[in-house]
């Protein structure tokens, strides 16, 4: 099957901007590839450090250089429902790696914090710049030059893209990234959302909403709503830095350990030592970039990825933009509805035919590169099977001809849309991304007057108010990287959600963040240039009439050009000094170096080399 040309074209055109950035990054993995294994370069003293800890005959093969050694780096806590599912994680492994004739070691754990904990509190004030956090952490975990491989086990926001970003620091290094399955459905997330609404409108109290909320997230695995978390296995998987299939299969299922023991294998088989070396830095190359958007573009994927697909790009020397996701989006078509953009889970998805039914959809449409590199070996279209036991042992077998559930799962011959819901809005308050998979057609144009916020906090008091029972745009600025660390304003979609269904043209307009799992209110997010840095939406005044058009991708404000000129950018309110910052003064640093939405928001730059001094 050909690929289709939009494809062609905005592959051809990432491969041109990124040229000489992708080069340098490809000639330091070059530099770094050394003999088999990467521990023979360390001195005596140095390698005795590193194996002085372990007991058994794990210190004799390491010691005598004649086993390759994996790296384990896990984001393993307690607070992550998600993440849980790690603990025992390095014992299967090490027993793995074992069987296979290796060896592995627990390299270092990353700090992963939960959005669903932070929300609407000062936590979330560092919640984008943990990226940076556990990318940095996963390069000190790997810097001991100990390995010959890694495994990256995590799987929430934040914590994928910073893992990814980590692991391509050292990208000759054979890297696969292990998951560990969505909870099992619980509460539904459409009734979930309309407690949450109820809650909002004072109809029901704390102890129906902490029920409903208890009720939908129950038990270890992701939240089972397409958000962030998931829409990272999906990138993971058609990225090819999972085994086939790996993504959506329960924690506690026999399927998954063994899937587990399978990554640990074939992370050894693929090692310098063989005939089918994979270092990570190759298979996260310009067509493996573009698969991602393709795959998140297919589904309705996290908004969040406009942000981290982006850093994740640029720590492999590649440069994307939102105009690349935006044209993808006008040729992708829509193959699932998942919440939010419909009422099934992800595990709907999955027993629907999930990866293995969505990727082979897309290879026969033309919409994905087959001819790329995976750590499954050579080609995408292996991961158009699905794994399963075959007497206790991983087997791949094809995906179905037909979707288990119309509703959940769709051929690209009968998509639900025919693009993928992304798009670009550009005008005169400056660049940013609207979801629209979620939103209604007649709510994706909305012509109102603006009220002008500078917290979601002031939101929330205006709503309790009772001043915004009207058509409006709430304009929320200083949201930004630079201003408060960009976090998500989850707390607004279920006021203004109520707002809209009583009838009133309502919307969003923000330099921040909101949920991965954007809903049916119309929402311009990660608006460029920030208010911080004179971005126009700090320019925007209570009443002035805002015009956000989703389908044409504009976004204006009804003033004369010499009116609009002479309006001076207003400025945030000083800080209390006297504020509980709970951590945030720690992350000043990366606030004050962050770069624009459109950069990944990210204080890293293209992982070059240039600039770098020793």
């Amino acid at each position: 099957m050909s690929v289709h040309p939009e494809l062609s074209r905005v592959t051809a055109r990432i491969v041109a901007r990124s040229r000489p950035t992708r080069a340098a990054y490809l000639a330091r993995i070059a530099r770094a590839q050394g003999g088999f294994p990467q521990r023979g370069a360390l001195s005596c003293a140095n390698l005795a450090h590193g194996f002085a800890a372990i007991e058994g005959d794990d210190k004799f093969k390491i010691k005598a250089l004649v086993t390759p050694n994996i790296g384990i780096v896990s984001s393993y806590n307690e607070m992550l429902s998600a993440h849980a599912p790690y603990r025992d994680y390095p014992d299967v492994i090490k027993r793995a790696a074992h069987a296979a004739g290796g060896t592995a070691q627990f390299a270092g754990g990353v700090p992963a914090m939960c959005d669903g904990v932070t929300q609407g509190n000062i936590g979330m004030e560092m919640s984008l710049f943990s990226r940076e956090t556990i990318a940095m952490g996963t390069a000190i975990a790997l810097s001991h030059n100990m390995f010959d491989a890694a495994l990256c086990l995590g799987i929430c926001d934040k914590i994928v893209p910073g893992l990814l970003i980590g692991a391509l620091q050292f990208g000759h290094l054979p890297t696969i990234f292990v998951p560990a399955g969505p909870m099992a459905s619980g509460l539904s997330n459409d009734a979930k959302a309309r407690v949450r609404q109820q809650f909002a409108l004072g109809e029901v109290g704390e102890a129906a909403l902490l029920e409903a909320e208890s009720s939908a997230y129950h038990e270890q695995g992701t939240c089972t709503f397409y958000g962030t978390a998931n829409s990272n296995q999906l990138l993971m998987e058609v990225m090819g830095l999972h085994l086939p299939g790996a993504a959506f299969i329960h924690p506690r299922a026999p399927l998954r350990q063994a899937l587990t023991e399978a990554a640990t294998a074939r992370v050894l088989a693929i090692g310098v030592q063989g005939d089918a070396y994979t270092p990570v830095g190759h298979v996260v190359d310009e067509k493996a970039v573009v698969n991602g958007i393709v795959g998140l573009l297919a589904t309705g994927g996290s908004t969040n990825h406009t942000l981290h697909l982006v850093a994740i790009a640029r720590a492999a020397g590649i440069l994307i933009d939102w105009d690349d996701f935006d044209a993808l989006s006008a040729a992708v078509p829509l193959l699932a509805k998942v919440y939010p953009n419909g009422k099934a889970d992800v595990n709907h998805f999955h027993a629907a035919g999930g990866m293995a039914f969505l990727i082979r959809e897309l290879l026969d449409a033309g919409l994905l590169h087959d001819d790329v590199l995976t750590v499954a070996g050579p080609g995408l279209r292996r991961y158009a099977q699905a794994p399963v036991l075959d007497n206790g042992v991983v087997v791949w077998r094809d995906a179905p001809a037909v979707s288990g559930d119309a509703a959940v799962l769709r051929p690209a011959a009968e998509p639900f849309a025919p693009d993928g819901g992304l798009r670009l809005m550009r005008g005169r308050l400056g660049r940013g991304v609207i979801k629209i998979s979620a939103v209604a057609p007649a709510h994706r144009r909305v012509q109102a007057p603006a009220r002008v916020f500078d917290s979601q906090e002031a939101v929330m008091a205006a709503f309790d108010a009772g001043e915004l029972d009207r058509d409006f745009v709430a304009v929320v600025r200083f949201q930004g990287a630079r201003a408060n660390g960009m976090p998500e304003l989850h707390r607004l979609t279920p006021l203004l959600g109520a707002l809209q269904d009583k009838g009133r043209h309502v919307a969003l307009l923000t330099d921040g963040r909101m949920s991965g799992a954007s809903g049916k209110v119309p929402a311009v997010i990660h608006l460029s240039p920030e208010a911080l840095l004179d971005g126009p939406i700090g320019k925007v005044r209570d009443g002035d009439l805002l015009t956000l058009d989703a389908e044409a991708g504009t976004l204006d404000i009804e003033i004369d050009d010499a009116s609009w000129a002479a309006r001076a950018f207003e400025k945030p309110a000083p800080l209390d000094p006297t504020a509980p910052g709970y951590g945030t003064g720690l992350f000043g640093v990366f606030r004050h170096a962050a770069m624009s939405a459109e950069l990944g928001a990210s204080v890293f730059g293209p992982m070059t080399g240039e600039g770098e001094t020793r």
